[in-house]
C-alpha cells in the first residue's frame, strides 16, 4: 500500500473541489439510474463523460495524480459509449459508480488527514483491465467490465471470469452490487443483507415465468428514483424491500393460471389476488419491515375503495402502497405478459394510459409525482 501526500492547498480550494466532485457524483448517480431506463440515450451517456471528465480535470489541477489515470480510462470508455461505438450495460454502471466513490474517499482522506493510501498495483491492474474494452471485441465486454469491477473490489461478484482464466466463478447473490439493483446504498449491513435476501429469492421466483425476468430491479429501480423525486415520502428501505417482496406469493400459483392467456374465471381471478395475503405474510414476523409488509399488503388497493383485499380508500391506504400500485401497472404495460400476449406499451404510451385509467384508481399527489419524474427519464434535457 502506498501514501500520497498532496501539496500543500489551501483548504478553500479543497472545500471547493470536495463540493464539485459531490455534486458530480450525485449527478452521476442519478445519470446512471436514467441510463438503466434509457441505455440509448446519447444525452444521458455525454453527461455521464462530462462528469467524468470534469473531475479528472479537477483532480489534475491539484495534482492528485494516483487517481488521475484511472479516470482516464473510465473516460476514455464512456467516450466510445457516447460514440456509439459500444453499448450502455449494468455492469458499466457498476465500475463507474465504485471507482467515483473510491475518488471520493481518497479526496476526502486527503482532505481530513493531509494523505491517503492507495493501492498502486491494484490500480495498474485495474487501467489494464479497462484499457482491454475496445470497439472491435463488443462479445467479450460484460467478462471484461465484471473483471475490472473484481479488480476494484473482490468481494463483489458479478459472475464473470477473472483474468487468470478460472471461468468456475459464479455468481454471488450475496455479493451483488448495490449500484445494480433498486437497494439504497447508506444501509446498515444487517440491514443490506436482509434486501440482497429478498432480492435473491425474487430472482428464484422470477424464473417461474418468462414474463417476469428483471421485474424486481425494475421497479425497485424506479421506485428509488420516484420516491426521490417526492422529496422522499416513503421510507427508501421499506420501500426497496416491499419492490422485491410484493409478488413473492405469485411463485405459489399454478403454472398455467401464470401462462394463462385467456381471461381468468371468477375463481381463478380470486386464486391470483391470494398472492397478496402470500407475499404479506412472509414478512408478518420481522418486525423492522413492517413498514414494507404494510405497502406490499395494500399495493391492490385503489383510492376510491374497489381494490382488493381489504376494499380500503386512499385515506386508509400507506404513501407507499400508492406509489407501487402506479410503478406495478407501469412495468406490467411496458413488459410482456401472458394476458396480453407479447403486446405491450412504449413507455410514454404506458404512462399517457396509466393517466387515462387514473380516475379512482390511483393517488392524484403521486400520480403528479410520477409524470413529473417520468418527463424527466423520457425528455431529453
Amino acid at each position: 500500500m502506498q501514501v500520497f501526500t498532496p501539496e500543500e492547498l489551501d483548504d478553500e480550494i479543497l472545500g471547493d473541489l470536495m463540493e464539485e466532485i459531490q455534486e458530480l457524483y450525485e449527478a452521476s448517480e442519478q445519470t446512471l439510474i436514467e441510463l438503466e431506463l434509457r441505455p440509448e440515450d446519447n444525452e444521458l451517456q455525454r453527461s455521464l463523460f462530462r462528469s467524468v471528465h470534469t473531475i479528472k480535470g479537477d483532480l489534475g489541477l491539484v495534482s492528485f495524480s494516483p487517481m488521475i489515470p484511472i479516470l482516464q480510462h473510465v473516460e476514455d470508455l464512456l467516450d466510445y459509449l457516447r460514440k456509439g461505438q459500444i453499448a450502455y450495460t449494468s455492469t458499466m454502471s457498476d465500475l463507474v459508480l465504485i471507482t467515483m466513490d473510491k475518488v471520493k474517499t481518497f479526496v476526502e482522506q486527503c482532505m481530513n488527514q493531509g494523505k491517503a493510501p492507495y493501492d498502486g498495483d491494484m490500480h495498474d491492474r485495474l487501467v489494464a483491465a479497462i484499457a482491454k474494452i475496445q470497439p472491435d471485441n463488443q462479445a467479450m465486454h460484460e467478462k471484461l467490465l465484471a473483471n475490472a469491477v473484481l479488480i476494484l473490489d473482490p468481494s463483489l461478484d458479478l459472475g464473470g471470469d477473472n483474468d487468470d482464466g478460472d471461468s468456475s466463478a459464479k455468481p454471488s447473490s450475496a455479493a451483488a452490487m448495490i449500484g445494480n439493483t433498486g437497494i439504497p446504498k447508506d444501509l446498515s449491513s444487517e440491514k443490506q443483507q436482509d434486501i440482497l435476501f429478498f432480492r435473491d429469492l425474487m430472482k428464484a421466483i422470477e424464473r417461474r415465468s418468462k414474463y417476469w425476468e428483471g421485474r424486481g430491479d425494475r421497479i425497485a429501480k424506479l421506485a428509488s428514483y420516484v420516491n426521490k423525486a417526492s422529496g422522499y415520502l416513503v421510507d427508501a428501505d421499506q420501500l426497496a424491500v416491499a419492490c422485491y417482496t410484493h409478488d413473492f406469493g405469485m411463485a405459489f400459483m399454478p403454472l398455467k393460471l401464470l401462462n394463462k392467456t385467456d381471461k381468468y374465471s371468477e375463481i381463478e381471478f380470486n386464486l391470483m389476488r391470494s398472492h397478496v395475503y402470500k407475499s404479506s405474510r412472509l414478512l408478518e414476523h420481522l418486525d423492522e419491515w413492517d413498514g414494507a409488509r404494510k405497502i406490499v399488503m395494500q399495493h391492490h388497493e385503489r383510492v376510491d375503495g374497489s381494490g382488493y383485499p381489504l376494499g380500503i380508500k386512499e385515506k386508509d391506504m400507506c404513501e407507499g402502497a400508492k406509489l407501487l400500485a402506479i410503478l406495478d401497472a407501469y412495468d406490467a404495460m411496458t413488459h410482456s405478459r401472458a394476458h396480453n400476449g407479447e403486446a405491450k406499451y412504449s413507455k410514454k404510451d404506458a404512462v399517457i394510459a396509466i393517466n387515462r385509467e387514473a380516475k379512482g384508481q390511483y393517488s392524484v399527489k403521486w400520480l403528479r409525482i410520477f409524470n413529473q419524474a417520468m418527463t424527466a427519464l423520457l425528455t431529453k434535457q
